[in-house]
């Protein structure tokens, strides 16, 4: 919504209170340089508390766990007798509870960012034990509402006037509550069914805090443990969840969707109403259907389930494999099925993206994956991992190809997920030392969403199968002649720009060369400066003759590079 242009900014001070600051009729303006930082103090000790107090109940909750045998004499005496020690600083109402239920109560209490950090953690079954992560996932719904007065107090603030100026009606009872925003429908004056998303109070001050104390973590954890790169993971997380508090980015993100899929008719996403959205509100079009698990689905006819279950793999293979953008925050609370078997996507305010030659990677990988091809799947997925310090990718080639073996085998009973494979496959990387982008893991989200309510509504669905169609129209569409031709017209004028000063790179290449070989200090080996200059020689000729017979700009590049540094170490 757009905010009134006479209304005054929230943190600015009025012209009132301006002329009376400077008349001395007023109370004079106090300056706290210290203030943004008290509240980050404030937080630090308040997560602080969370912390120890989830450590403390989690020794008790593993002395709860043992068995009869294990508590006799003086055997745990340790950790039984620190659990003795710790109970009394521990809330009552969560010690006697088991640690994954104790976690997600304390990420509820510290608040909507670690809501968050525990959504992102609940997909994260190639770390955690499955007891937790089947926990946390309860973090995706049963969230506090609230009160409908203090988000009138918000969207009226945004509109710059009163509700009732800009809406027939606003329903009091939200449609739901996420940890960032809350959902009501309302009609607006010109009769249009929308959908007003509000970022809940105070939320934003909250999260630029917690991602301050996160920051800070990040650094100390990168220090202590760099093998797990925990600095790259934590500002991965806060870039994804900065982004949700503003509400525009989501309506970046829904329109960039729109023009994506505006061939295809039957894959709907929200319209936004610019004029009546800010970063605080969203305002977008009410999709009406029913969510996925819904018993009206049950009672439709088996041809008109699966041309439900193909369109759904059409659109998310899509976003992942041919746009490389995609909708990170998939389950089938963001999935809805609209009349003429359309499916509608909402909730898009996290989005994951593939920079286009990880995107090829992803489509070669998947398409190896779904074609049974193991070396190919194994060649693709390690290619686009980060080896950490002391890593061990020949070992990590190996234990993927043994899992995928495996996984073909069952396949033969009609028990085969894609999804499921890809996260055994991550889940070993971190045992030698092979880390994944958090796009992957965001994939692997969208690709179980995709299975799961494949499988509701067609319980013996060919996940591989309907995959591989939808992969192949990629692949045609990516070789077809127009689109190699589009392709190569956008490099041509790096290439272009390449060949003109190819002629001047050549010739000051080779008079370098040439003053190294001539001006050189005889060494004890003679031939040791010309098998220099031959090979240093030879990647200039090689890069030369890449661009000419048109090799790609790395290539050259490359062995430019490396030749001028053979030439001056050789000197």
């Amino acid at each position: 919504m757009t905010a009134n242009k006479d209304a005054q900014p929230p943190n600015e001070p009025s012209p009132e209170f301006r002329k009376q600051v400077k008349s001395g009729t007023g109370r004079s303006y106090n300056f706290d340089p210290l203030a943004p930082y008290k509240g980050v103090v404030r937080r630090f000790f308040q997560i602080h508390r969370h912390v120890s107090g989830l450590f403390m109940g989690g020794i008790i909750a593993y002395v709860a766990s043992l068995s009869r045998e294990r508590k006799k004499g003086l055997r745990s005496f340790p950790s039984r007798f620190t659990a003795f020690l710790v109970r009394p600083f521990v809330k009552r109402d969560l010690r006697r509870l088991p640690f994954p239920i104790q976690l997600r109560r304390r990420l509820e209490l510290l608040g909507p960012t670690y809501i968050k950090l525990g959504q992102i953690l609940s997909l994260r079954e190639d770390i955690l034990p499955k007891v937790v992560t089947d926990e946390l996932k309860n973090l995706l719904y049963k969230l506090p509402e609230v009160p409908y007065d203090h988000i009138l107090k918000i969207i009226e603030k945004n509109l710059g006037g009163s509700v009732d100026d800009y809406y027939l009606f606003v329903e009091q009872q939200p449609l739901g509550s996420a940890s960032i925003a809350q959902t009501h429908k309302a009609v607006t004056k010109d009769g249009k069914d929308v959908v007003l998303k509000v970022v809940k109070p105070g939320i934003r001050d909250t999260v630029e805090t917690d991602i301050i104390l996160l920051r800070w973590l990040g650094h100390f954890l990168n220090w202590t443990i760099p093998q797990y790169q925990p600095k790259r993971l934590i500002q991965e997380f806060c870039a994804y969840t900065i982004k949700e508090v503003d509400l525009e980015n989501e309506a970046d993100n829904a329109e960039i969707f729109r023009a994506n899929f505006h061939d295809t008719k039957y894959i709907c996403f929200p319209d936004i109403y610019r004029d009546y959205s800010s970063k605080d509100v969203l305002c977008m079009e009410f999709l009406n259907g029913i969510s996925p698990g819904s018993r009206e689905l049950a009672d439709y006819p088996v041809e008109k389930r699966k041309r439900i279950i193909n369109r759904g793999a059409e659109a998310v293979i899509r976003m992942l494999y041919k746009d490389g953008f995609f909708h990170a925050d998939l389950h089938p609370g963001n999935l809805l099925i609209l009349p003429g078997e359309k499916i509608g996507f909402i909730d898009l305010g996290m989005v994951g993206r593939f920079e286009e030659s990880t995107r090829r990677r992803m489509l070669y990988y998947f398409n190896a994956l779904v074609s049974g091809d193991i070396e190919g799947a194994t060649r693709h997925l390690t290619a686009m991992a980060n080896i950490g310090a002391k890593g061990n990718p020949d070992a990590f080639r190996r234990s993927v190809s043994d899992i995928l073996r495996r996984f073909y085998q069952h396949s033969a009973y009609g028990d085969f997920s894609i999804g499921e494979l890809i996260i055994n496959s991550l889940t070993i990387g971190g045992r030698y030392r092979v880390f994944f982008p958090v796009e992957m893991t965001l994939m692997t989200k969208a690709l179980v969403t995709y299975e799961g309510v494949g499988k509701m509504l067609d319980p013996k669905i060919d996940i591989p199968s309907v995959s591989r169609s939808h992969v192949s129209a990629i692949f045609q569409n990516q070789f077809h002649p127009a689109s190699l031709f589009n392709e190569l017209w956008r490099g041509t004028p790096e290439l272009v720009d390449a060949l003109i000063r190819l002629p001047r790179i050549t010739a000051d290449s080779l008079n370098y060369l040439e003053q190294t070989v001539t001006d050189r200090t005889p060494a004890s080996d003679p031939f040791q400066g010309l098998k220099g200059s031959i090979l240093s020689g030879s990647c200039i000729l090689g890069g030369t003759l890449a661009v000419v017979q048109g090799g790609p700009w790395p290539l050259w590049a490359g062995l430019f590079i490396i030749g001028i540094l053979l030439a001056f170490f050789n000197k």
